[in-house]
């Protein structure tokens, strides 16, 4: 699976914020613990209902959105 794809844009979830599918965790929570020094073990432990997968595809969509290119 394309670990982008595990983050969706949905008007009707979190008003369209980009979150985990499946959840309603926005992606930039979860940018935010991990610049915050969270450990994926911490991270993982209180948010039970994500996969590695999902936050490797936080920091993937990421990095997506800065290397967009500028016009």
């Amino acid at each position: 699976m394309d670990p982008v794809s595990r983050i969706i844009l949905d008007p009707s979830i979190l008003a369209g914020k980009p979150v985990i599918r499946g959840t309603r965790i926005p992606v930039d929570l979860v940018l935010e613990l991990l610049a915050s020094g969270w450990q994926e073990a911490t991270i993982l432990e209180e948010y039970p209902m994500l996969e590695h997968e999902d936050i490797l595809a936080c920091i993937r969509y990421a990095h997506e959105i800065v290397t967009l290119p500028v016009f």
